[in-house]
């Protein structure tokens, strides 16, 4: 037999169809290229061949970083916000009510008297300018408590005003905390210092509630928060 020969042999004669394959080895490729096609991962793009598990727990992390992060972004200003108004609060209560502060115009009227009145020095504008300058200092004496059912942060008070004793079970001290507390504390207080001098300008029950979750979206939860006690 010829080289010739020998090829179309080999290749089949013209027109001739490739053999088939039997049976079981028909049902043993389906069910791989059934196992190729799907994929490992719930809700991942499907690819062909096998994903490691441990790409598997990365895609999965990496999907829910995005929803931590913001979780944490939320907790961190909803607690520097209530902190906040709790530490004005505290520091407007510390004024003498006998203190008083002139308002008005110091232009002399026609008459020759002076538009000039004397209002208590707490609440008033001045008084509560001043505290937005310096209050967030106060934020380095809080400390970060977790709730064991929400894995919500919250930030209490680590020193009390009067020194008494606090309980500290459960709550984080760490100088990089308090340091975003502060940071946090003072954004606010510079983004809604006008929405905080009108709701202490005068006494409101509740400032907390109604600026941290009423009036802002930083907290969508305060309803939920107990007051804290200083």
């Amino acid at each position: 037999m010829g080289l010739s020969a020998r090829r179309v042999e080999r290749r089949g004669a013209p027109g001739q169809a490739a053999p088939r394959a039997a049976p079981g080895q028909q049902a043993g490729a389906a069910e791989r290229d059934g196992r190729a096609a799907r994929s490992p991962c719930s809700g991942a793009v499907r690819m062909r061949g096998w994903i490691p598990p441990t790409l598997c727990l990365a895609m999965a992390l990496a999907a829910l970083l995005p929803t931590a992060c913001a979780r944490r972004s939320q907790d961190l200003h909803c607690g520097a916000c209530r902190a906040l108004v709790d530490e004005l609060e505290w520091e407007i209560a510390q004024v003498d009510p006998r203190k008083t502060i002139q308002m008005g115009s110091f232009r002399i009227n026609p008459d020759g008297s002076q538009s000039v009145v004397e209002v208590p020095y707490a609440r008033s504008e001045a008084h509560l300018t001043e505290l937005l300058e310096r209050v967030c200092e106060k934020m380095k004496e809080y400390g970060e408590k977790v709730d064991p059912s929400t894995h919500r942060k919250s930030y209490v008070r680590v020193i009390s005003h009067d020194g008494t004793k606090m309980d500290l079970s459960g709550v984080k001290i760490d100088g990089d905390v308090a340091s975003s507390l502060k940071f946090a504390c003072e954004s606010i207080a510079e983004e809604y210092e006008d929405e905080l001098i009108e709701f202490l300008s005068h006494e409101a029950d509740n400032v907390k509630d109604r600026l941290c979750s009423k009036r802002t979206d930083l907290c969508d939860h305060a309803l939920h928060i107990p007051h804290d006690e200083l």
